[in-house]
């Protein structure tokens, strides 16, 4: 007599591997995920550097200078156009951006007005899509630092997780 012996895995063994990988899965991915699109620095980097791209744009089509406000006491942007009336700029001002809790913006240092740490600093868009050569720096209260430095001619934003020092 012959004995055949297979080896191999039973169904119930493949079952239970597959369902302790999805339960692990299920734990693990959505707190990976919410530390990955809620962290409020970033967030808030991602924001900053798509206005930026926007403002440019919006001043090469309708040939308009555009103004990129801060309020650095309040921790709010906002933007304005050139051709804007008084009660546009108003109401701009009201529903500026306000950053998260705990996300600030620290300084704007500006190549023709140096480095604004309080009151309100400004970026400005020429008509042909120049950008005052500018850099804006944010931190976290977890001490983290960003910095987005905006080239002047190609209009692109460099962002670095640091604090980059201009003079």
């Amino acid at each position: 007599m012959i004995s055949i012996r297979c080896k191999g895995y039973t169904f119930i063994e493949l079952t239970v591997v597959i369902f302790l990988i999805g339960l692990t899965l299920a734990l693990t991915v959505p707190k990976f995920r919410y530390a990955m699109l809620t962290d409020d620095l970033k967030a808030t980097v991602r924001r900053m550097v798509a206005t930026v791209r926007t403002l440019r744009n919006e001043a090469i089509r309708e040939q308009e200078i555009y103004t990129l406000h801060f309020d650095l006491e309040s921790n709010r942007f906002w933007m304005e156009s050139g051709d804007m009336t008084d009660e546009g700029r108003e109401l701009a001002y009201e529903k500026a951006f306000q950053l998260p809790q705990g996300v600030r913006i620290l300084d704007v240092w500006s190549r023709a007005r140096g480095k604004k740490a309080d009151g309100e600093a400004t970026v400005h868009f020429t008509k042909k899509g120049y950008i005052e050569q500018s850099a804006i720096h944010l931190a976290a209260d977890d001490g983290r630092e960003f910095s987005l430095v905006l080239s002047p001619f190609l209009g692109k934003v460099k962002v670095f997780e640091k604090y980059v020092e201009y003079e």
